[in-house]
């Protein structure tokens, strides 16, 4: 009788006739359940397997290096451009605020109390506007196109108010009435004439605001310094006197909108800042081909995932006649490839604004700001991928996985109750109390309530003007913080150990057994390696005594 060799695609032979051969479903069963095995393995067992390079582990790592330090460089140069408007923005307020002591009154700069010190203050403005060139101790110009200085004043449209006889006559409607000032206007005669006119008449009764405007052009040389080119900067400066409550007090605001412009001519004489802009570019350039490297390799990862899904869910609907379950084909989907994805799209458009930046083409440094530091946080989170393989590590990791839908569901919960006491707070609490003033303030205050900060000063702010509120504010706070932190809280930390508690039971008893694992118990792994692996996902893998306490999780 004629004896034939059959080979396996593990390596191992068979024989037998014609009658003894395995059939093709034998085979692709045998093939499924060991490219499922290879898919499961960790980066070393892979390479112990197959002698596969760990391209993606190796790049993960390269890239962490390269884009922390790319961050580093752009996070100093931010600081300069953050500080320079910090400081001119202060330098402004000391120079056109009249009376200004250095520290802000609130949410506003300063105030005035009489109409005396409103005219002054107004004018005051404009005579330091005219001076500016001789007083400013920074680079400023004025803008040349047009530019000058603007002051509107809105008013009720006609009015007349007799308060001791508790008498109102006036009409709403707003208008707005505006007179503008060029620089080169200040100096002369027809300046003078415009101050002199029954524009500047105010009558406070029927005032809502003043607003003067005026563009400023300032040039940051402190970035030679740092080896930098300098920025062109253009300050759109607004004070406003808001009388709009007609309380007796003026609110004096101060808003600067800072843009960084392109310089249009510019000539630095040294090589120095030349060739470190080119250096930093060319780095620059290895982060985004280190990236776009990643992103191939990720990606292809997970359209293999997806056709080795497909292979598994189309084999069991064949033989078992059902539908593999939700949780068996979320197996394959590897969310830190997901993570990685994005985070080198962010890091390759950001990097891309950082070169435009640092060639000056560009100043959105918001933008590239948003997009390097959520990249870098996503790539520093992927770690924790590599940290799971062991097995300390490894027990944070699947808490988190396991607690995050009872912690949704218990914060979804909890925020009913939040929102209630935040829209009570703000509607009773709200004109004695000044962090329940608007729904954002009480939010936040509440938030720190729950966090311990802030309880005495919460406390002690509030106005004894009624009684009844007073009362109902001390009700209020301790039925808060009683309910958020002795049982809210403490429910929420319960949450979080009992999923601890029950992964160290499964680490111990062993994790539940899904179809595919089933599958895939009774697989032996020859021709890849002598150990045996029980649970390709979640599961700690036999090891070698060699390898301490390396563990599996993909």
């Amino acid at each position: 009788m004629e004896i034939s060799l059959k080979y396996l695609p593990g390596g191992r032979a068979v024989a037998g006739g014609s009658m003894m051969a395995p059939s093709d479903s034998d085979l692709n069963e045998t093939a499924l359940k060991e490219d499922l095995k290879f898919y499961f393995m960790n980066p070393c067992e892979k390479y112990r397997a197959r002698r596969q390079i760990p391209w993606k582990l190796a790049l993960q790592i390269l890239k962490i290096l390269m884009v922390t330090t790319q961050l580093i460089f752009f996070g100093l140069s931010n600081q300069l451009v953050v500080s320079f408007k910090e400081e001119n923005t202060i330098a402004f307020k000391h120079l056109f605020l009249k009376g200004y002591s250095g520290v802000d009154e609130d949410d506003y700069s300063c105030s005035i109390y009489t109409q005396q010190d409103a005219y002054d203050s107004i004018f005051y403005v404009i005579k330091q506007y005219r001076q500016l060139k001789n007083i400013s101790l920074g680079t400023l110009g004025y803008e040349h196109e047009g530019s000058g200085l603007k002051i509107c004043k809105q008013q009720y449209k006609k009015g007349k108010m007799l308060p001791s006889n508790d008498t109102l006559n006036i009409d709403v409607s707003i208008e707005t009435e505006c007179i503008f000032f060029k620089p080169q206007e200040l100096a002369g005669t027809k300046a003078e004439l415009k101050l002199n006119s029954s524009f500047f008449n105010l009558e406070f009764y029927r005032l809502i605001q003043v607003e003067i405007s005026f563009k400023l052009k300032g040039i940051a040389l402190q970035t030679i310094h740092a080896r930098e080119l300098p920025d062109c900067y253009a300050f759109q400066n607004t004070i406003t006197f808001n009388n709009r409550a007609h309380s007796g007090k003026i609110k004096v605001y101060f808003d600067s909108d800072t843009d960084i412009e392109e310089c249009k001519d510019w000539h630095i004489f040294g090589s120095v800042l030349q060739k470190n802009t080119q250096y930093i570019l060319v780095f620059d350039g290895f982060v985004i081909l280190s990236c776009f490297v990643s992103l191939i390799l990720c990606t292809r990862s997970i359209v293999l995932a997806l056709r080795l899904q497909k292979r598994f869910v189309n084999y069991f609907l064949e033989k078992h006649k059902r539908h593999v379950c939700h949780a068996d084909r979320l197996e394959f989907i590897n969310g830190w490839y997901v993570l990685v994805i994005i985070s080198d799209v962010m890091t390759i458009i950001g990097s891309i604004l950082k070169m435009e930046i640092k060639a000056k083409n560009l100043t959105s440094y918001d933008v590239c700001s948003i997009l390097l530091g959520t990249s870098t946080l996503f790539v520093w989170v992927g770690v924790i991928r590599y940290l799971g393989y062991f097995q300390t590590y490894n027990v944070l990791i699947l808490t988190m996985q396991a607690s995050l839908p009872k912690v949704l569901r218990f914060c979804c919960c909890a925020g009913m109750i939040y929102l209630g006491y935040t829209f009570c707070g703000w509607i009773v609490l709200g004109p004695y109390h000044e962090k329940f003033e608007d729904l954002n303030t009480v939010a936040e205050c509440l938030f720190s309530l729950v966090n311990g900060d802030d309880m005495f000063a919460t406390f002690a702010q509030i106005q004894q003007k009624s009684m009844l509120v007073w009362v109902f504010s001390r009700l209020y706070l301790y039925s808060f913080i009683s309910l958020f932190i002795y049982m809210i809280l403490s429910l929420f930390i319960a949450l979080i150990t009992d999923s601890y508690d029950t992964i160290k039971k499964y680490q111990q008893s062993g994790f539940p057994v899904t179809d595919l694992h089933e599958f895939l118990k009774d697989h032996g792994t020859a021709g890849f390696r002598k150990e045996q692996t029980s649970m390709p996902l979640m599961c700690c893998c036999k090891r070698q005594q060699s390898d301490d306490n390396l563990i599996l999780i993909n």
